[in-house]
């Protein structure tokens, strides 16, 4: 791991963002200057992934009616839902007979996207849940027994875009449970994951420069040990295990070129797995 990302992940959860306003500062200050983002979060307030936040989003809508067969007239829940990247583009595909659901504990995230998005959409909502990760928040409740605030088989898709890579085992199969429990029947899911198996470990052998997972805690392992929900990487038996437990069949799995593989034989750097509600 990197000098800088060691150093990042040193500060508070709230230094984090607060550096990386500080860091953008400049940059944003053009964007407004010139006009540019509009109807965008300016860049230090991105608080979650790396890359283009347009371009990724756009992508991922793609993905979501491909893989995950939304129509226009579908109901999404949005499970970590951040600052908007995968809103802002669901906006502009779901009707006005379309709903989306959006919950994170990061209350600035919830805000602007009140703001942004839920006043030209009112069939966008977002939610603000009070549970404790390392990497983005200091204080909340476990979400080992978090309990989603919506009535069961109310979703067609239920999206998790790099959420399980900051997310330890418990947590996991809680939100597994849930995603079945808030699903419709025959409904979807589509989440990232940092997948291991032999072939990712050979590739991570063969490419010591990309993302590592150093320390072993059995099926899964962790990018940093002072802050695990740093980056967590899951064994893929374990995780075959828990959604077979839950009812989840797994449609596909489309492996990701974080450890090394091509990336054009890759549709993205995490690996994104589908999931069906039997």
């Amino acid at each position: 791991m990197s000098f800088l990302r060691k150093l990042y992940y040193s500060l508070p959860p709230r230094s984090r963002r607060l550096a990386r306003r500080m860091v953008y500062f400049p940059m944003d200050l053009l964007d407004r200057i010139q006009g540019k983002n509009e109807g965008y979060p300016p860049r230090g307030r991105v608080f979650t992934g790396l890359g283009d936040f347009r371009a990724t989003g756009d992508r991922f809508l793609k993905y979501f009616i491909d893989l995950g067969a939304l129509p226009p007239n579908g109901s999404v829940l949005d499970i970590g839902s951040g600052i908007g990247r995968m809103a802002i583009p669901l906006s502009k595909y779901l009707n006005d007979q379309g709903r989306y659901e959006g919950f994170d504990p990061v209350a600035e995230g919830i805000e602007w996207c009140r703001r942004h998005i839920s006043r030209q959409h009112p069939q966008f909502t977002f939610t603000l849940v009070d549970l404790e990760n390392d990497l983005y928040t200091s204080t909340g409740a476990s979400a080992t027994q978090f309990r989603f605030p919506y009535d069961a088989n109310q979703f067609d898709l239920a999206i998790l875009t790099s959420v399980f890579t900051h997310m330890l085992p418990e947590e996991v199969e809680n939100y597994l449970s849930e995603i079945q429990r808030t699903l419709k029947p025959g409904g979807r899911c589509l989440a990232t994951f940092f997948i291991l198996n032999e072939e990712a470990r050979q590739q991570m052998a063969d490419h010591p420069g990309n993302f590592q997972f150093p320390y072993d805690r059995g099926h899964y392992r962790l990018l940093d040990d002072k802050v695990q929900a740093a980056n967590v990487a899951f064994e893929e038996q374990y995780l075959r295990e828990q959604y077979a437990q839950r009812g989840l069949k797994l449609v596909a799995t489309h492996y990701g070129f974080w450890p090394g593989r091509p990336k054009v034989q890759c549709l993205e750097f995490q690996d994104i797995v589908i999931l069906e509600k039997e």
